[in-house]
């Protein structure tokens, strides 16, 4: 079996190293998916098929990207953790996704597909690495400082998509003042997303170790492929063990769903419901970036006290509060403290949803069972944002009343999450 080197040796450059793919990767999601190019695709790119229609093809673009993961996660985590490359994996998908977000430049007014295609490729590159960055978590981080750590990674990120995020306001500003149309300077926005990622990420591939060593010195790629399928077997035939872990899964794929509607529709709600511009729209995500950041930091001094299960029930009510202000809000000034709550509970839930999972992983198995952490928030991703769409499309484009969709996986994944025993769990993992 792999095995995970004792945690000790992990310095603090090669902690900062893995919290800096977190910066990194963060203007992906922040510009493409959160602020810019979600809002690009429905005014611009499918603009001439009505608000209701292009919203659909957005929320089906990232579903079918999400789909796609939810069933190549778990398996892909299991051949890195049957091979112990990791790292290598991490790279494939890195410069995948930097090659993608810098194609989304090439699309315009009216090439639905394309930008479909794109969206589609990225994201799916952009969530499988998410998945291998996080499976290292569990090697550098001693299980009572797993949620401190974990929120570092999280609060640099948000300050990677602030950074990002600004530089692409700057310019957008600049473009708008000459009164160049979007889609003359959203094609630079994702060149400046696509590099700022590859820069930023050089320091994880420099100095982060891969400490897990292979199942076997000598292996072909059919022996990594069918060793991958019965790794995920043999942890499915012990859900019984892990009962914890599965429960918390469940809990978080339905919470999840409102957190990634949010996320990726925040932009369009704030322009078709609060009628914000661009300029308006980015400087609301950007100052989010800072309250998530403030959020998932302050959350992490007082996580591995409260415990990883109290730390997401705090938040998920953070959470309720915030989707009834946006729901009620009539004026900008109200939409911007539902905006900022969302912030705190944003960075805050995230990261202690992957310290939970770190909390319950066994040491031989991280790439496998933060696969199935991906599979669950990619299964999510699926089921939330399509619900989003195809309510916004019955309702005739009604982003007001959509957004109380969310509303019910709050509450359910609230009432789920009350059924893990956190120190059970952890027991599972060390058996």
């Amino acid at each position: 079996m792999s095995h995970k080197a004792p945690q000790a040796d992990a310095t603090r450059a090669e902690i900062f190293s893995w919290a800096m793919f977190d910066f990194a990767n963060s203007g992906y999601t922040t510009v493409v998916l959160t602020a810019v190019f979600n809002t690009y695709f429905v005014s611009v790119v499918a603009g001439h098929l009505g608000d209701g229609t292009a919203t659909l093809l957005w929320t089906v673009a990232i579903g079918v990207s999400n789909l796609i993961v939810l069933f190549v996660a778990p398996w892909l985590g299991a051949i890195a953790d049957y091979t112990a490359q990791k790292k290598l994996f991490l790279a494939a998908t890195t410069v995948g996704c930097i090659v993608f977000t810098a194609s989304l430049s090439t699309v315009g007014p009216g090439d639905v597909i394309l930008a479909m295609a794109l969206i589609c490729l990225s994201n799916l590159m952009f969530a499988a690495g998410e998945n291998l960055i996080a499976a290292f978590l569990p090697e550098i981080a001693k299980p009572e400082a797993m949620g401190r750590i974990s929120a570092y990674g999280w609060s640099l990120g948000y300050v990677g998509g602030l950074l990002v995020l600004g530089v692409c306001l700057v310019w957008v500003m600049l473009a708008q003042e000459r009164g160049d149309s979007a889609e003359t300077y959203v094609p630079v926005v994702m060149w400046i997303v696509a590099l700022a990622f590859g820069i930023a990420a050089l320091p994880t591939f420099l100095i982060l170790k891969e400490r897990a060593t292979p199942v076997v010195t000598q292996h072909n790629a059919f022996q990594d492929v069918r060793a991958g399928w019965q790794r995920i077997g043999q942890t499915l035939s012990r859900m019984h063990h892990y009962q914890d872990l599965f429960r918390f899964l469940v809990s978080l794929t339905v919470y999840n769903c409102g957190i990634y509607t949010v996320i990726i529709l925040a932009a369009v709600y704030a322009q078709a419901a609060m009628g914000f511009n661009t300029q308006d729209t980015m400087l609301l995500i950007l100052v989010v970036n800072i309250t998530a950041a403030i959020g998932a930091f302050g959350f992490g001094q007082i996580h591995d006290r409260l415990g990883s299960v109290r730390t997401l029930v705090l938040t998920l009510v953070l959470w309720v509060i915030a989707v009834l202000i946006a729901y009620a809000a009539k004026t900008a000034f109200v939409f911007w403290i539902s905006a900022n709550l969302v912030g705190i509970a944003m960075g805050s839930s995230q990261s202690a949803g992957r310290a939970l999972v770190g909390y319950f992983t066994p040491a031989d198995r991280q790439g496998e069972f933060f696969g199935l952490w991906g599979m669950a928030l990619k299964l999510s991703a699926v089921v939330g944002p399509l619900t989003y769409g195809l309510t916004n499309r019955l309702l005739e484009g009604d982003h007001r009343t959509a957004i109380l969709s969310t509303l019910f996986f709050f509450v359910i994944g609230l009432v789920l999450l009350l059924f893990v025993d956190e120190k059970r769990g952890r027991q599972a993992a060390l058996d």
